[in-house]
């Protein structure tokens, strides 16, 4: 094992970090702070939606329940109840680009959540029924049906997906999967799911709080260092995307919802890159709070939004172009059409009326906020810290974010929305059946 202290940025992480790596591949990451006396336990697993070959749409998140289902030495619910008995909160998601599992705890338990991630880590696959598998499957399809298929508009991701991302592409399809691939695999091929990608050389642990790197160090030797690595996991299939879309694509949607609501949305940049940066500042200018464009020009000012449903954000997807998504549900009387033009003459003006100085001084102060907001507790800091040196193998490059972001300029915001235009966009409009009870 390895082990080097590592430069941070004066601005966007002011705590200390250092990074190790097992021999078996493991990298670990520390960051000391003994404000108070608790620490979070994270791991990122380099495998989300993105890694699913076809025929296994929807493995990865279905391993986010199986992993709280028992391991070798850790009964079914043992993990949830030994971790929250403790006096920790815990959890778990998935999203295209990765896995991540976490706990949050009094410092003197960082050795039970330690064991209890590497015991899930080597010891899952042993311990995985069919009657185990057979139950989260039900709870997957119970979980779509709540969160997707019964809520209004709450397909709306499942659908822009595979209007943004052509068939093949690794982000064509969302981390619920597909029920029939999840229905047709056998137990057998679960299990060579988790063989090939939760192994410690596909992962990061991250441990942040009351905590030295020694400690810490020392600990994952001993719970994780003699797991074995994999030498063949395969790689994600490719993200490369050449250009915009060339041509306008459009999808209208008549269901039970109560009102008309449109979603616009094109490809941009990837995560982490000064393009995206851009988008993320004007995302903010367009469409966050009652101080941005689209609630200023279509609630307040031609009053054909709902206030509350309106806004604009950027998908932090790393490994392809990532999708902006501006969206307005219409008021009382509004058609969609009237919705939609509105919505499209905002997004375009970003591209010939340049942001204003105090719009741009408000944006970066929303986007500083939120950031200290991540970074107040050792669960923000611990799962940022993995995140970048999963996606972008080094843990303290986490310090440049908000200072990237506080270095956009309008000039940048008015370059990155002339590539938003209307023949590489993609319009989802969702229409009420007039013919149901809504």
């Amino acid at each position: 094992m390895s082990a080097q202290p590592a430069p941070v940025a004066e601005t966007g992480y002011p705590w200390p970090i250092e990074t190790a790596r097992l021999d078996n591949g493991l990298r670990v990451v520390v960051s000391e702070d003994h404000t108070a006396p608790v620490v979070c336990v994270n791991l990122w697993y380099d495998v989300g939606s993105r890694h699913e070959p076809a025929g296994q749409t929807g493995f990865a998140h279905l391993f986010e329940h199986l992993m709280f289902e028992g391991s070798v030495h850790v009964a079914k619910t043992e993990h949830m109840r030994l971790i929250q008995g403790s006096g920790g909160s815990l959890n778990a998601t998935t999203n295209p680009d990765r896995t991540n599992y976490f706990e949050t705890l009094p410092v003197e338990h960082l050795e039970l959540g330690l064991w209890l991630e590497a015991d899930r880590m080597g010891g899952l696959v042993p311990a995985l029924t069919q009657e185990t598998l057979d139950n989260q499957r039900e709870v997957v399809k119970n979980e779509r049906r709540q969160r997707y298929d019964n809520v209004p508009y709450g397909d709306a991701w499942l659908r822009l997906l595979p209007l943004l991302y052509p068939p093949g592409h690794p982000y064509h399809h969302a981390t619920i999967g597909s029920m029939e691939d999840l229905n047709a695999a056998s137990l057998d091929t679960f299990k060579a799911f988790h063989q090939q990608y939760y192994a410690p050389n596909n992962a990061v642990l991250t441990v942040a709080g009351d905590v030295t790197p020694a400690e810490v160090f020392a600990l994952a030797e001993k719970y994780f260092g003699a797991l074995e690595s994999v030498s063949d996991i395969p790689p994600a299939p490719r993200g490369h995307i050449t250009g915009a879309a060339t041509e306008p694509v459009h999808e209208t949607v008549t269901g039970k919802v109560p009102a008309p609501r449109v979603y616009l949305s094109h490809r941009t940049h990837p995560f982490g890159t000064a393009g995206y940066d851009a988008i993320t500042v004007l995302a903010t200018v367009l469409g966050s709070g009652r101080g941005s464009r689209l609630y200023q020009r279509l609630a307040d000012g031609a009053r054909i939004a709902q206030p509350d449903y309106i806004g604009a954000y950027g998908v932090d997807l790393a490994h392809a172009p990532a999708p902006l998504i501006v969206t307005a549900t219409a008021k009382d009387g509004v058609d969609a059409e009237q919705l939609a033009a509105g919505v499209a003459e905002v997004l375009d003006s970003m591209a010939t009326e340049p942001v204003t100085e105090a719009e741009l001084e408000r944006a970066k102060a929303l986007l500083t906020t939120s950031w200290w907001r991540q970074m107040s507790t050792v669960g923000g800091r611990a799962d940022t810290l993995s995140r970048y040196a999963t996606q972008f193998g080094d843990a303290t490059s986490a310090a440049y974010r908000l200072p990237q972001w506080q270095s956009v300029t309008a000039g940048d915001i008015l370059d990155a929305a002339r590539t938003l235009n209307p023949e590489s966009r993609v319009t989802l409009t969702y229409l009420p059946d007039e013919g149901t009870d809504q």
